[in-house]
This record gives C-alpha cells, structure tokens and sequence, in this order.
C-alpha cells in the first residue's frame, strides 16, 4: 500500500472545565464553548479516528493496521503490541481546573479494566499569567494523611502546586496524583487508556445540578504517595530531535525547526508529530504536506526517510 503522512478528523469532547481555545488557538471545529479535549489520533473503543486526508481519507485507523500492520505500526510496536495501536493524542483546552485525579499502572488496570495503565506527559502549549498545575505531593504521604486531608477538604495543602510557562513538559507516570489548572491548552501524549479515578472535583455540578462521580477507594492502591520529580528539563538544538522523554512506553523528542531537518528512520516504530508553534511541512517522495500549529501527523513506519521544512515548533513521537 502506497503510504503517506496521514492526518485525522479530531474527536471533540464536551468538559464540564471545556472552553473555546480549541478554536481560537488551535482552529479546531468546535461547535461547544465547553469543548475540552480534541482527540488527535486515537483507537480507544468508540473513539477510533478516522483519515481525513488522500487516498485513505473515511478509513478508520484500526482498518489500516489490521490491512499492514508492520507497515503503520513499525516491526517492533507489532512485535509487542500486536495489532493494537498503543498511544493516544489529545490537545486539552482547560478554561477551569480539571478534578484532582490518578491513573493506574499496567497491572492494576488490567486487573480491574483489561486495558493498559495510563502513563502520560504535558507540553504546556499556552498558558495563562498564573496558571498552575497539581502534580504529586509536596512530600511523602501515605493513605491515612491522604484519606484525612480529603475528608477535611484540605487536599491542595498537601500536594505539590506548580506554576508553569509556554513550553514547559510534565512527565507522570502511574500513580501520580494531578489535575491540570484552569488557563492553559496542553498537548498530551498518553498511552491507549481513558481509565481515570477522580478523587476531588472541588464539588462542582453539571447544568443538571448533579455532582460528577468520584472514584476514591478505586484510587487508595493506585496512588504512589511518594515525592515525585515531574518537570522535565530540555535543550533545544536548532534543526536536531531534542529528547525530552524516553521511556517504555514512548519517547518524545522537541524539535525546534528553522529551516530543514532531513529525518531516517528504521521501520521499527510509526512516528508522530504534534505541531504545537509555527507551520511546516514533510517532503516525502517528491510531494510535500503543510501543517501548521495544532496539527498532528501520523508517519506510518514504512516511511523511512523525508524532510522536515519550515519554521516550527515540533514534538517527535515514537516508540523505541
């Protein structure tokens, strides 16, 4: 099959926390002013995207990989994990802050969920003056202090509460408890999971009036009360793949493009990028394709050698 980079039709999601930055910063085609999230490649169940561009466009990813699985997936994510694509995009438009909440690790959601567990990373896109995040505790915890403090309303005094600028990356692994703060628009990398224990949403209702639910003896396992170091420190090399995180599950690179960078790869893994500044486009056999900021870009493996042009700001995606 003659691949190509591919693009998909976001997957808009109303929150109770949505906004309309998804439009005015990103130019997705929200039609809620309380749209959230925009899906950008996905394969969870009932949320599985669908091609919008070249000869592909109307087919839904899974189709593709089940049709060449090693030629989208790469050799080595087909290895491991079969014919099932294991991350998942989002761009995240927070005009209020997200519920206090933790994800479990791979044994326990398999366990509980049969999916994978839910390890992720923030690239702080926009940010608003004083915008702040929750990621962990200030320091060690355990469940009784936890428990406490939750009973008593008083959580935010023992998490760690961090403000953060345009270009900042939060890395958290299972069991971190976080939530993302009102005022900011965040790329997301995760893998295929939408398994999430909310355990504080600072009692807000729906239109309805009804409070959202909680999952607070779901999430006593599931939280690691240890103190965690989640910000990740960067360069930022002209031209070159920047890496920001390498771990089982993912390796995300930044890449500060001005001009032209020319990209060989192995076949082993399928790439993305997530263009979150600037515009630029991929060459790829003679042809070239423009994206611009809020775009993501899946290059199946079979792809193994193109050219990055233009003047951009880029995450790099990949499994390695």
């Amino acid at each position: 099959m003659n691949y190509y980079p591919l693009q998909f039709d976001p997957i808009l999601k109303e929150r109770i926390w949505g906004g309309v930055k998804l439009k005015s910063f990103l130019n997705k085609p929200i039609v809620s002013d309380i749209t959230g999230e925009s899906w950008e490649i996905s394969t969870v169940e009932g949320d599985v995207s669908i091609v919008s561009n070249g000869i592909f466009a109307g087919k839904s990813l899974n189709n593709l990989i089940h049709s060449t699985p090693e030629a989208v997936l790469g050799t080595e994510v087909y290895k491991i994990f079969g014919e099932q694509f294991p991350l998942l995009f989002k761009y995240l438009d927070a005009r209020e802050d997200l519920s206090i909440q933790v994800h479990p690790n791979d044994e326990l959601a398999k366990k509980r969920h049969n999916s994978f567990g839910k390890t992720e990373m923030w690239y702080i896109m926009q940010a608003d003056e004083n915008a702040q995040i929750i990621v962990g505790f200030k320091e060690k915890s355990n469940a009784g202090e936890y428990l406490e403090n939750l009973k008593n309303k008083t959580l935010l005094s023992i998490l760690d509460v961090v403000k953060v600028k345009e270009g900042d990356v939060f890395f958290l692994e299972t069991g971190t408890v976080h939530a993302i703060g009102a005022g900011l628009v965040v790329a997301e990398i995760q893998q295929t999971s939408d398994i999430t224990y909310r355990i504080y949403d600072f009692d807000r209702v729906d239109a309805q009036g009804n409070k959202r639910e909680l999952h607070v003896d779901l999430a006593l396992e599931a939280i690691n009360y240890n103190k965690i170091d989640t910000c990740k420190k960067y360069e930022k090399k002209l031209n070159q793949s920047n890496t920001i995180v390498d771990c089982p599950y993912f390796t995300t690179n930044f890449i500060p493009l001005d001009g032209k960078q020319v990209v060989n790869k192995t076949g082993k893994s399928f790439t993305v990028y997530m263009c979150v500044g600037g515009n630029f486009e991929i060459e790829y056999q003679g042809e070239k394709f423009e994206y611009k900021k809020g775009d993501t870009v899946l290059i199946p493996a079979a792809l193994k050698a193109f050219i990055l042009n233009g003047e951009a700001s880029i995450l790099e995606i990949y499994i390695s």
